[in-house]
């Protein structure tokens, strides 16, 4: 498995306790920056990680800023990006199950280092369910 990860400044610590975990779990991280803590532009990086998602194969992005809003929401501009903020761990169940999500963002200020985890773990073992979700997911597809 390989995944694509980025954040802005509020996000840099959670998105390095993110890659240690998934490094520890022999997951293939390619981290998009930003590389400290400086005050960046969430864009840049939710940008990103779509288009290192969509353009180089990867399998899955995860974004993380302050709230999980606005880096989801730039990631959502990459075309074929389905990023999802998930704040528990069945959101995200249900975000892969039921939307093929192929972006995970959270708000690093809404949680905390072990609920990323949960989140992250939840993501990433749930499969799509496909069935009558692939006409949902064909119509996002299609605007």
């Amino acid at each position: 498995m390989k995944i694509a990860i980025g954040s802005d400044h509020a996000g840099f610590y959670l998105k390095k306790d993110v890659i240690k975990y998934l490094e520890e779990k022999n997951i293939e991280v390619k981290d998009m920056g930003p590389f400290d803590d400086s005050r960046v532009d969430y864009p840049d990086y939710g940008h990103a990680v779509g288009h290192a998602v969509i353009d180089n194969k990867m399998d899955f992005g995860i974004v993380i800023c302050g709230s999980g809003i606005g880096i989801s929401i730039a990631a959502n501009k990459v075309k074929g990006i389905r990023a999802a903020l998930c704040c528990e761990p069945y959101s995200a169940k249900l975000a892969r199950r039921h939307n093929n999500a192929n972006v995970l963002a959270m708000g690093a200020r809404l949680i905390g280092h072990d609920m990323a985890i949960e989140i992250v773990e939840a993501f990433l073992n749930e499969k799509f369910e496909g069935g009558r979700h692939i006409n949902r997911v064909n119509k996002i597809e299609e605007e």
